[in-house]
């Protein structure tokens, strides 16, 4: 039988992530994409460590797709922009939760596992799930939570 202490912890868990998964998705609309706009954000001990979203590198013109509107093979993943920006900072990803408008890819779960996250929160599923695969093998808590608007949210 669980405790009803258990259960408060993952009642405050789940609002949490709710809220961490919206914030991602405001956070997605800083993406110059058109296809697809992309937030990701690091947390450890409640308190966000890294952000990222969809786009180019650094100093590259703020354009992700060709002139056929494809996505040009330098865009950068919200995951991996998030990921390497803790790199620059002092701060590291051991054990950290991140939260993820979208289902990370396969390139993007190799980082994740590389960089030491040991939970994924992410919203709407990706069209392939070999990242999703990846980061299950490696033990890594996978989460699939539907992004709720803020009025949802108010509602419980």
């Amino acid at each position: 039988m669980i405790s009803k202490e258990v259960t408060k912890q993952r009642e405050k868990q789940d609002a949490l992530d709710g809220r961490y998964l919206r914030m991602a998705r405001i956070w997605a609309e800083n993406s110059y994409c058109k296809r697809r706009q992309v937030g990701a954000l690091v947390v450890k001990n409640k308190m966000i460590i890294s952000d990222g979203y969809n786009g180019t590198p650094s100093g590259f013109e703020n354009v992700c797709e060709d002139e056929n509107n494809l996505t040009k093979p330098y865009v950068l993943h919200a995951e991996a922009n998030a990921i390497t920006k803790l790199a620059r900072s002092h701060n590291n990803s051991d054990g950290a939760t991140l939260y993820v408008t979208a289902s990370p890819c396969i390139e993007c779960a190799k980082l994740i596992i590389q960089s030491g996250i040991k939970r994924v929160v992410y919203g709407n599923s990706y069209r392939l799930d070999d990242g999703i695969k990846l980061l299950q093998r490696a033990g890594i808590e996978i989460l699939h939570k539907e992004i709720e608007s803020e009025d949802n949210e108010k509602r419980k």
